[in-house]
């Protein structure tokens, strides 16, 4: 009687080694509208191991905190901080409390929400959930403490979510490829320089 063959596992094998795999630096932006374009979000990410460069960076910007662009851990509520280790810094000097606490508020949870989206569709590895670091700078709207505006707090939740997850997404696999920038080079225009030949600058 022939002996039975042990079935081979070439994914679990080949997922294994993708997730032990030491992610050392990446680099992603993304842009998420909504209608009204206060709720835009517009995040750029690295991310990479504790015990390389991002984690250097983030002990560093964590302990050198420059008034108008605190840097703050991505948290889902106070006492609740999220893994991987997500450093948000804000792009924009922050000159008001209206603008701090939409920032740290709505945004900075959006961004908690978006990172632990990225861990569950498997952008990033869960296994390496406490190896990796992520700093993630922000940009929200001044326009947002405009006293004639009514903020949609869902909307602008939302946006950032979403913006912190696909930003992430792009990271993780490389995202755009140099192939496609090479294809794409003379097809894609940057809005405001757009902008600035139309006149409307």
């Amino acid at each position: 009687m022939a002996k039975k063959k042990r079935p081979s596992k070439p994914i679990k094998l080949m997922s294994r080694k993708k997730s032990n795999e030491r992610i050392i630096l990446r680099t992603g932006e993304a842009l998420v509208e909504g209608d009204p374009a206060w709720s835009a979000a517009e995040p750029e990410v690295v991310i990479g191991e504790l015990d390389g460069p991002v984690g250097y960076a983030i002990a560093n910007l964590l302990g050198d905190q420059v008034k108008g662009h605190s840097r703050v851990f991505a948290i889902l509520n106070s006492d609740v901080q999220i893994r991987p280790v997500t450093l948000m810094v804000s792009k924009v000097t922050v000159k008001s409390s209206k603008y701090t606490n939409i920032l740290m508020g709505t945004v900075q949870a959006a961004i908690a929400h978006g990172v632990l989206d990225a861990v569950r569709v498997g952008d990033i590895p869960k296994e390496k959930a406490n190896d990796l670091g992520i700093i993630v700078s922000v940009w929200l709207d001044p326009s947002v403490t405009n006293a004639d505006i009514k903020i949609d707090f869902d909307l602008l939740f939302e946006t950032n979510r979403a913006a912190t997850a696909k930003a992430l997404h792009k990271a993780m696999h490389h995202e755009p490829g140099i192939d496609w920038l090479l294809e794409n080079q003379d097809k894609v225009v940057h809005r405001y320089f757009q902008m600035g030949l139309e006149g409307k600058i």
